[in-house]
């Protein structure tokens, strides 16, 4: 029987009492380890973590919380080549997947060092300067952030198991909220790894980190009033968090993203051998192909004028047709497996209800796997669809299938365009190709009212852009509407969520002594 993992809580490692959940190579079918949270303490586990940890990392200036971060990026870097194997093992994924989620992390805690630092020797934050509440001037209101007192529950999903823990982590822990997170089942290895390495370092005080693999019942029931809860995953799932007591009766603040139908949108005026189109087409095969399209940021929508859908059509087919579909052991493979048969389930069933709106433009399913068994392995090879009746196709609109699955639309002019792209109702992010400036800036504008993101590709950033579903730490990452209405990352923006905001009055004596940094 395979190694069961051991969860992290009240400060010590703890195994489940049950057998535990088998974790499988995606690709060769081959069992791996165990997780199993059954049995666990868990109030006790959420008290530690609030009452010890978050003492502990409250009692620390931000630039001390900041230290921790770069002390913890130094330990993951130390181990990098042992997450790169687990990552190939449990997730399926080619070494340039794994780069995203596992350096990803990686640059994150980094970028959250440096801010951090910048904060300096403060325990709370300014916000703002403060006003006269008087004629005299005596009496004034001065705004602060102090860290919430209570932990930060994070329900990650599977297809980020390093970056999907560390983007959360970095702010929280710089905010000075003690972590507690469960990662998705499928993938939980490599967090369970991570953790147990920076717990193993003693980088961080006791109960600032904890880490629960296995089943998430019961978890949001321990929630308190001052405790947050961070969910990636199914607007379903979602739905059920939002309807807890925890969040409808003890005002536990909840940060969400869900479903996206984001899109990628070529400006009328270029011809089909145009740089912008191009552009686009090189960005929707990355996108379509990257981590499998397993990425809440993936292109799934791509918009185009009318004239140019066949020619679109004819050259993404042609540039996924190259894409070699199987064993990331193998070096000639460039897209390896989903996560599990399950999900390639899943995306065969989306792919199917697709069809019955869309037409097949390119269908990667006629070529063989490399060294993968496609009985046993979860490998989907791309597939991109087209949909002439752009208005009337409703379900490519409102339909995420989390694979490396895009459909083609064509548009009759930039309105009709951006109007297609506001039906994802809510979307991570758009990306937008031409190269009229004003024209470009204007549609961002337009689309910024339903987008997190707006990433404008022009010839002149073609080679330094960082990529439609790239996801850095210094932007907002999050959408309103079906993706869930939540904000993460952005520069210290992140740490809003993981903090309360007060208003001090207070004469001007009492409010010199409140020394605190504006932060960003």
């Amino acid at each position: 029987m395979s190694e069961l993992l051991l969860n992290h809580v009240s400060g010590r490692w703890q195994a489940g009492s049950g057998a535990g959940a088998v974790l499988r190579d995606p690709v060769l079918g081959t069992e791996l380890v165990r997780v199993d949270a059954s049995g666990i303490d868990l109030a006790g586990a959420f008290a530690f973590a609030r009452d010890t940890g978050g003492a502990a990392l409250r009692g620390m200036t931000y630039g001390e919380r900041a230290g921790l971060l770069a002390a913890i990026a130094a330990v993951l870097q130390q181990h990098r080549d042992a997450y790169y194997e687990i990552s190939t093992a449990n997730s399926g994924t080619v070494k340039n997947d794994t780069a995203v989620d596992v350096d990803g992390a990686i640059y994150t805690l980094g970028q959250y060092a440096r801010w951090g630092a910048s904060l300096g020797s403060v325990r709370h934050l300014q916000d703002g300067d403060a006003v006269a509440l008087a004629k005299d001037g005596v009496f004034r209101s001065q705004h602060v952030q102090v860290p919430t007192q209570g932990v930060a529950l994070f329900i990650n999903a599977f297809n980020f198991p390093s970056w999907g823990l560390w983007e959360k982590a970095a702010p929280a822990l710089l905010s000075g909220v003690p972590v507690i997170v469960k990662p998705a089942t499928a993938t939980a290895w490599l967090t369970q790894r991570m953790v147990r390495d920076v717990i193993d370092a003693g980088v961080l005080p006791a109960g600032a980190l904890s880490v629960i693999c296995g089943s998430a019942a019961g978890l949001v029931e321990q929630l308190q009033p001052m405790d947050v809860v961070s969910f990636t995953g199914s607007a379903d799932t979602a739905a059920v968090i939002r309807a807890s007591d925890a969040v409808t009766r003890h005002a536990v603040r909840a940060n969400i993203e869900a479903d996206s139908v984001n899109s990628a949108l070529l400006l009328p005026g270029h011809a089909a051998d145009g740089e912008a189109t191009r552009l686009l087409v090189r960005e929707v095969v990355r996108e379509m192909t990257v981590k499998s399209g397993q990425k809440c940021t993936a292109i799934r929508r791509v918009l185009v004028p009318e004239a140019l859908y066949d020619d679109v059509a004819q050259a993404i087919g042609a540039a996924l047709a190259k894409t070699v579909t199987g064993n990331p052991r193998n070096e000639s493979v460039r897209m390896g497996s989903l996560v599990s048969r399950a999900q390639l389930a899943s995306v065969q069933q989306g792919l199917a209800e697709l069809e019955r709106v869309a037409e097949l433009l390119h269908d990667g399913r006629t070529q063989a796997l490399v060294d993968a068994d496609p009985a046993i392995a979860a490998c989907m090879q791309p597939v991109l669809l087209g949909a002439r009746d752009a208005d009337g196709s409703g379900r490519v609109h409102d339909m995420e299938v989390f694979g490396p699955v895009a459909t083609l639309l064509p548009y009759r002019d930039l309105a009709h365009g951006l109007a297609l792209a506001h039906r994802g109702h809510g979307s991570l992010v758009a990306s937008l190709y031409g190269e009229d400036a004003q024209a470009l800036a204007a549609a961002s504008l337009d689309l910024s009212a339903s987008h997190g993101r707006v990433h404008v590709v022009t010839p002149d950033v073609a080679k330094t852009h960082t990529g439609h579903g790239n996801v850095m730490p210094q932007s907002l990452h999050g959408g309103p509407g079906r993706a869930g209405g939540g904000a993460e990352l952005g520069g210290l923006r992140a740490l809003d969520f993981y903090h309360r905001r007060a208003a001090v009055q207070a004469s001007p004596s009492v409010l010199g002594f409140l020394q605190a940094s504006k932060g960003e």
